[in-house]
């Protein structure tokens, strides 16, 4: 395959993947829309555009088993189908089976493998069969009636399209032959014949309108015309074909069936390209044949004011409804056309190589700026501060590209509550807030696993079945909420549930029989529930293919604590549990405050920095007044064993997390500093309060301060238990 060609492949399977990912939406959010017609019309054009899009690679089994979905889809717009439960659930297993052949096409299996063809053949009879239920209805509802008589004339009234037999599955053709029809050789009555070789003419009607008296008539001339109701799988083109001899004496106007003008529209949705013109685009759908184009052209000549639509639609040649669509999806066309430019596809690869020589460029921008200021050179040390003005900008600019929304992060879990629940048993709905928070890219590929252990626990083991929750007077149907929002620089996600809440006396026997704590302990609630998080700890009576194993929960703990975040527990028995992340916005570059004590140099997060405060205090208390406040406070020197005596003036910095405050004391404060976050080797993983560091203008190295951390030890060292029960690594 040429490098063009591969270029194409995986454009193919990236906007496969989207139109999937739409698709699942579409079809989690059926059940509590109000209008489906949209959501289904949505549906069915990923579908047709997976399935398009893989004919031009000649992906024959992708196809192949989008064309069956695509069918069932279409009988579902024309009402063929009803959309119920069992087909929501068998169309989600088809967008699982389309996305597993995209994924073997994207491994290099072009034309599929044996166990992914068998994998779709229990799909393909299961969507057939809802294909052959709509034709034997269709068949039993077309059955004719022996007490029906031929259609005639004096039989049967044959109206227009648009008329009271709007629902008509049929064609409707309106003739109005030529007066000197007869003179130039034609019979009128051979046309209708032959379009009985194309399909069924259900309906005749003689129109007499023309026919003057009997003293008056000319039996060369034609005065009759003809209305018919006309069944056939052919399309405009062909049919207006049969009158092609005629078409510049009479006068002939086809109407589609009903259910052709939604597809029609759907056609018209589908187009791709350029913004065309509005007779072009109804002709490239069919609805509209180049002869009554051309028709209307002419007419549009004598009256230059009149849009086109509107003479197609007086003409009798298109329908309103599918002009408009015409002309909407022109409109989307052209709004497209204007936006498409101002957004692009970049590798990820590449964004990280831009973020990692961004920070190269802060760490030589401050050994720039200290070279200035040493030198004391006015001019120099204002265009160095220009300068690091203008990187600052770029960092900023830069980390807002790497800047994603956990909307589809969290979007992914409609589907997770929409199976699991079946699974269960149980009737749960979720609720999404907070899905335009922003964060960056690599945190939200990391949290998604330890989410997924979260939701799942929370309806497996938290929400009761629907007889439980009658017995405790709640409603049947359990809620399991999502949320983020920011917080001091942190992005903050729970996951909270209205289910039995946490069992704190079963979970303390528990740890007591397995050794995990000394019966003699009085531990806090905090300390009880973060006993979940050990490794292999379940109170679970049973085993299921959900949980009850003991994994889970640990490695949502050690992923988390991986991404320098924290999660906490806040349960209440019979209410429910709210389980709390904590995450850094981005693992890169920060805003940092530059703290020193004695020649060593630390870096606090800006954004967990309430306020500087001069040290005072009690000696022998490690806590001190804040206006009126008690804040517990944490020695530097004496937690790094920094040698020296403190300095005179040493100062507190005022630390913020997750509502708590704790001091800090320095020796001297540093300033502001753009932060380079680097990781710390495999030697300093498990250091305590460190997490990470950082290079400074002059070469040497600052360690970055765990804020979380430090909040929490200084809590500890005061008694104070903390409002939000915080577990961590």
């Amino acid at each position: 395959m040429s490098l063009d060609m591969d270029d194409a492949l995986e454009m193919f399977l990236v906007e496969s993947r989207e139109l999937l990912g739409d698709m699942e939406t579409a079809l989690l959010a059926l059940e509590g829309a109000d209008d489906k017609t949209e959501m289904v019309n949505a549906i069915f054009r990923a579908a047709h555009t997976i399935k398009g899009s893989s004919g031009l690679f000649s992906l024959d089994h992708v196809v192949a088993f989008t064309h069956v979905v695509e069918s069932v889809l279409d009988k579902v717009r024309a009402d063929q189908i009803a959309l119920s439960d069992k087909l929501v659930v068998l169309l989600l297993g088809c967008s699982d089976h389309i996305g597993s052949l995209i994924d073997g096409v994207a491994a290099g299996e072009l034309a599929g493998t044996p166990e992914l063809l068998a994998a779709g053949e229990p799909l393909v009879t299961q969507l057939r069969a809802f294909l052959d239920a709509a034709k034997a209805a269709a068949q039993a509802q077309n059955a004719p009636d022996p007490s029906r008589q031929m259609p005639t004339a004096d039989t049967e009234q044959v109206q227009r399209i648009h008329g009271d037999t709007a629902n008509a599955d049929h064609w409707h053709i309106s003739l109005r032959f030529g007066p000197d029809v007869l003179r130039n050789g034609m019979d009128p009555l051979s046309f209708i014949r032959y379009l009985g070789t194309m399909g069924r003419v259900v309906a005749i009607e003689t129109v007499t309108d023309g026919l003057p008296d009997a003293e008056h008539m000319d039996p060369e001339l034609c005065y009759l015309g003809f209305e018919l109701a006309f069944q056939t799988q052919v399309d405009k083109a062909k049919i207006e074909q049969v009158f092609e001899f005629v078409q510049d004496d009479c006068r002939v106007v086809i109407l589609p069936p009903h259910s052709l003008i939604s597809e029609y529209v759907s056609l018209l949705n589908l187009q791709q390209g350029d913004a065309a013109r509005l007779g072009d685009m109804l002709v490239r759908c069919g609805t509209l044949t180049p002869h009554e184009l051309d028709m209307a052209l002419n007419t549009q000549v004598d009256a230059p004011n009149t849009p086109i639509g509107t003479i197609l639609v007086e003409q009798g040649s298109v329908q309103p409804e599918v002009v408009e669509a015409a002309l909407t999806k022109q409109k989307q066309v052209k709004e497209a056309g204007a936006t498409e430019s101002k957004s692009i596809r970049v590798d990820a690869d590449k964004l990280d190589q831009l973020i990692n020589l961004v920070g190269e460029l802060i760490i030589a921008g401050a050994s720039v700026n200290m070279i200035a200021h040493r030198s004391r050179v006015i001019e120099l040390t204002e265009a160095t501060s220009k300068l690091a003005t203008l990187v600052e900008e770029v960092r900023d600019s830069a980390l807002q590209l790497r800047m994603v929304r956990i909307g589809a992060t969290f979007n992914r879990f409609q589907r997770v509550v929409h199976d699991v629940s079946r699974d269960l048993g149980k009737d749960i709905t979720l609720v999404i807030d907070g899905e335009d928070t922003e964060l960056d890219k690599t945190v939200v590929e990391k949290i998604g696993d330890p989410l997924m252990h979260l939701v799942r626990n929370s309806m497996d083991h938290g929400i009761e079945s629907a007889e439980v929750r009658a017995a405790r007077g709640k409603p049947a149907q359990g809620t399991l909420k999502l949320n983020a929002y920011h917080d001091s620089g942190a992005i903050v996600i729970s996951v909270e549930d209205d289910g039995g809440g946490l069992k704190r006396d079963k979970i303390l026997a528990k740890a007591i029989e397995r050794g995990l704590v000394d019966a003699s302990h009085h531990l806090t609630d905090a300390e009880v529930y973060g006993l979940i998080f050990e490794p292999g700890f379940s109170t679970a009576e049973k085993v299921t293919n959900l949980s009850g194993r003991g994994v889970g929960l640990d490695v949502v703990k050690r992923n988390i604590t991986a991404l320098r975040g924290t999660v906490g527990i806040n349960s209440e028995e019979g209410v429910g549990t709210i389980v709390t992340v904590r995450l850094p916005l981005t693992l890169a570059i920060i805003d940092g405050f530059l703290v020193g004590v004695d020649k060593s140099v630390y870096a606090i997060p800006l954004d967990m920095i309430e306020e500087c405060v001069a040290y005072s205090a009690e000696p022998g208390h490690d806590y001190t007044n804040l206006r009126g406040e008690v804040l517990p406070f944490i020695r530097i020197r004496e937690l790094f064993s920094v040698p020296g005596k403190p300095a005179k003036g040493e100062n507190i910095v005022v630390l913020k997390h997750a509502g708590q405050k704790a001091g800090l004391v320095v020796d001297t404060l540093l300033g502001e500093f753009q932060t380079v976050i680097k990781p710390l080797g495999q030697m300093f993983a498990q250091s305590k309060c460190i997490s990470g560091s950082t290079i400074l203008g002059s070469g040497d190295v600052a360690l970055i301060l765990d804020v979380p951390a430090l909040v929490r030890q200084a809590m500890s060292k005061s008694g104070q238990a903390p409002p939000e029960r915080t577990v961590v690594g």
